[in-house]
């Protein structure tokens, strides 16, 4: 049995085993409902590894997370709205500048979880910014409203929404992006879990808008449209994360079939989600790594 040790106390005192990762994994997508998960974590918690400590490890704590404060003297942020025809007919979005930027520079699009604009994606898109790049990250639920504030209505919220039009929303996002009076015209896609499928649909349904893609832990394109792909892809893999990992064989196959230049890195011992630092299943050295591998990529194809 796989354990990991709760940010800030030992591992030899809390050991959060495997199972709660996996069986979190399964509520935050769909697949049990609140009350089976919390049922299955009863089964494990002691006298000292309490339901209380669970789920302040599980579940997400922003507050605690932000890297980028949203009055970061080296950026500028403001929301946006524009059109979106084929989808929900209007998208918001949360834009981040740098503040010294002079001229135009690669533009990069961030694309959230099945949950809508969550803080954390807000402060993903304020790194980027903090790296020289234009961000743009999209709210799916701004035709119900916007991000409700938790991630488990915001989660029933985009469930009950049209995928299909969901994901014409992001590829409107992707064009406005691109075509915005600060961008040099050089395109790029980063998402996590439901956004990084949303990167590999954009590099399979708008080849000749997305300039490089950086899908972390996220199912394929639908296969028909895979073919389509033109733009370098930076695919970022959790050892851990069974069920999206049991896509990548066919994926790469069909990858390498057509050519496409693409990278996989696969972070040992991680979860689906360890990039993201408001919860236990954050790796920091591993998250690390990866944001420093995506900052660089897009230098080399953005710039």
């Amino acid at each position: 049995m796989r354990t990991k040790e709760i940010l800030g106390t030992p591992a030899t005192t809390h050991p959060i085993p495997q199972e709660a990762f996996d069986w979190y994994d399964e509520y935050a997508h769909g697949l049990i409902d609140r009350r089976t998960f919390m049922a299955r974590l009863a089964t494990i918690t002691t006298g000292t590894l309490t339901m209380s400590i669970l789920l302040s490890t599980l579940l997400p704590n922003y507050v605690a997370a932000e890297q980028v404060s949203f009055n970061d003297p080296d950026i500028k942020a403001k929301y946006v709205t524009f059109p979106s025809s084929m989808g929900h007919d209007e998208v918001r979005g949360y834009m981040v500048i740098p503040t010294a930027l002079e001229g135009k520079a690669g533009v990069v699009l961030v694309v959230h979880e099945n949950r809508g604009l969550n803080p954390y994606i807000k402060d993903v898109a304020r790194r980027l910014a903090k790296a020289g790049f234009v961000a743009l990250a999209p709210d799916a639920l701004h035709p119900v409203g916007g991000y409700p504030g938790n991630d488990d209505e915001g989660r029933a919220l985009q469930r009950d929404l049209d995928r299909a039009k969901i994901e014409q929303d992001f590829i409107a996002s992707a064009k406005y992006l691109k075509n915005q009076d600060l961008s040099n015209g050089r395109l790029g896609a980063v998402g996590f879990c439901f956004g990084g499928y949303v990167v590999n649909m954009l590099a399979a349904a708008i080849p000749d808008v997305l300039d490089a893609g950086v899908p972390f832990y996220g199912t394929p394109a639908a296969q028909e449209i895979r073919k389509n792909i033109k733009a370098p892809l930076l695919i970022q893999l959790a050892e851990l994360d069974r069920r999206v990992n049991a896509s990548w064989p066919e994926y790469e196959a069909d990858l390498k079939a057509n050519y496409n230049d693409y990278t996989m890195h696969m972070y040992e011992g991680t979860n689906h989600g360890f990039h993201n630092d408001s919860t236990g299943r954050y790796d920091e050295e591993k998250a690390k790594l990866a944001w420093a591998r995506t900052v660089e990529f897009f230098k080399k194809h953005l710039s």
